[in-house]
């Protein structure tokens, strides 16, 4: 039976320092650090209040009250954790001090010059930097990626994310504000594993879109086809309002290939936040017997287990251990660019219908 690999730790972990107390950092980053034994040396947010609670919960040892005690007194060789909405990330970076390691949440900026701007003061500032694309390091994932590598589904030719789910908005109020939300801050994540998996497409065909339940966010449900050629097929479908119960909700990742299939299911947006299980399972075709679906154990979940591995991730890469960082910023800048396309798609609006002659 195969079984994917688990996260590579780092041989010692720098001590992190976290600059955000919100929900995401609540839910995901702190107990992902708890879990894989990083050590956090303190935080910061803007409401001391938050910091000094999630302080109190995680014992960590230090609550800053400033950014600029924040920088000044955090320990030597420390990572900064930016855990904080991408138009925050250009005023934080060049406080930071030089040649430190940077993990930014995604996304990296809210348009694609704002990406250009903040890969800059990472060149300029000479950070080791590296954004937030979790979902690449979530153990469903990972398992698929083990299959895809060990060559026992084949070529991949189909790669389909499906997401029809009910997400509580109101988690994220400052998003009411903002002219991009679905694909900038939640497919995103998609776009970026499709890459990971395919490399880069040659265009993108998208369409996002407001959802009537949900009048204050730009865009609640997105359509994206991302070309790559004329045998390989990637398809993003989302729908965060369906209010009809759990019964036809749907979370998954499919891959298909020459030799087999896999598909995971991601538990944590059918409850959110609280979520399910995530769940994995593949077929592989063997000559002359019928297609068999078989699951595969999983250890742990997207949320919280993914965040330790992209920040496992940087540290390995800071030491030496690794020569890659798969999310470094210069990737992610690619994963912005298509972004970028996706909205400009959008905005296209598709081809008209050609006019017929009276």
């Amino acid at each position: 039976m195969p079984i994917g690999p688990e996260t590579p730790m780092p041989g010692a972990a720098p001590p992190i320092v976290v600059i955000g107390a919100g929900g995401i950092v609540r839910d995901a980053h702190l107990p992902a650090y708890s879990k894989a034994q990083f050590p956090v040396a303190g935080i910061f947010d803007l409401e001391v209040t938050r910091s000094r609670a999630l302080a109190d919960r995680f014992q960590i040892p230090k609550v800053y009250v400033s950014l600029q005690e924040t920088v000044r007194e955090a320990p030597p060789h420390s990572i900064f954790d930016l855990a904080v909405p991408a138009s925050a990330m250009l005023d934080i970076l060049p406080q930071l001090p030089d040649g430190s390691g940077v993990l930014l949440q995604k996304p990296m900026g809210e348009t694609l010059e704002e990406a250009a701007r903040i890969r800059f003061l990472c060149r300029q500032k000479q950070l080791t930097a590296a954004v937030n694309f979790q979902l690449r390091f979530a153990p469903p994932v990972a398992m698929a990626r083990d299959l895809i590598q060990q060559g026992i589904l084949g070529e991949i030719y189909e790669l389909d994310i499906h997401v029809t789910t009910y997400t509580p908005w109101r988690l994220w109020s400052f998003l009411e504000t903002l002219p991009r939300v679905e694909i900038l801050y939640h497919s995103i994540h998609y776009l970026d594993l499709v890459r990971s998996f395919l490399g880069e497409p040659k265009g993108v065909y998208a369409h996002t879109l407001k959802h009537p339940k949900c009048p204050n966010l730009s865009s609640a449900r997105s359509s994206i086809i991302l070309n790559y050629g004329d045998t390989v097929r990637a398809n993003i479908i989302t729908n965060h309002n369906h209010a009809f119960g759990s019964r036809h909700q749907e979370s998954y990742i499919k891959w298909e290939g020459s030799q087999g299939a896999a598909k995971a299911t991601l538990g944590v947006l059918l409850d959110y936040p609280k979520g399910k299980p995530d769940h994995f399972e593949y077929c592989a075709l063997k000559d002359g017997a019928e297609p068999e679906w078989t699951p595969l154990p999983l250890k742990g979940t997207w949320f919280p287990d993914a965040f330790a591995g992209s920040m496992a991730s940087l540290m390995r890469f800071m030491e030496g251990s690794s020569g890659a960082l798969p999310t470094g910023v210069e990737d992610a800048f690619k994963t912005m660019a298509l972004v970028e396309a996706c909205y400009q798609s959008s905005e296209g609006g598709g081809t008209p219908l050609p006019v017929r002659a009276s």
